[in-house]
């Protein structure tokens, strides 16, 4: 678990280069509370919460909305912009395609007879019948990412905090 933490350190932006960022400038006085960039329990679970919630559910701007929310909820924000990583170029279709079947299922509602998959104008204009089974099924995916995430990873530090201090002593 020490070395996962490591090597996420390593891949994180640094303050510097988020404050950079033209994007994050009105960010800029928020992101220099140090709580923002602890390694902690609450601040790693809750940024990857966010970074998945909003990297599943946002297409666009997730980075900036996964800092936003960061600053807010007080998570680490480079973990909270890394989360959004979870969705990209090559993750998308799968992950959408897995979302709408998901959201019509909740939403009973089949339109994939009149969709070929493989037409993108036939994706386009069908927008209007896949919309709600996918924006459904992009909520509920990012809604149990979100909370599986934070428990998963709160156990895992708590456990990682526990073995730590049972082989510390002597």
């Amino acid at each position: 678990m020490f070395a996962v933490i490591q090597r996420l350190r390593a891949l994180a932006p640094s303050r510097e280069q988020l404050e950079a960022n033209p994007w994050l400038r009105a960010l800029a006085p928020h992101l220099a509370n140090p709580k923002l960039w602890r390694w902690s329990r609450r601040g790693v679970a809750t940024g990857v919460a966010i970074g998945l919630f909003i990297g599943f559910l946002i297409p666009v701007a997730q980075i900036l909305l996964a800092a936003a929310v960061a600053v807010v909820l007080r998570a680490n924000v480079p973990i909270a912009a890394a989360g959004t990583l979870v969705t990209n170029p090559l993750t998308v279709p799968p992950i959408y395609y897995a979302a709408y079947h998901l959201g019509a299922w909740a939403t009973g509602s089949s339109a994939t007879a009149a969709i070929s998959w493989a037409d993108p104008a036939s994706i386009l204009g069908s927008l209007g019948a896949i919309g709600l089974p996918l924006f459904t099924g992009l909520a509920i995916t990012a809604s149990f990412a979100a909370a599986a995430s934070y428990l998963l990873i709160s156990r895992a530090w708590i456990w990682h905090v526990a073995a730590k201090r049972c082989g510390a002593r002597p």
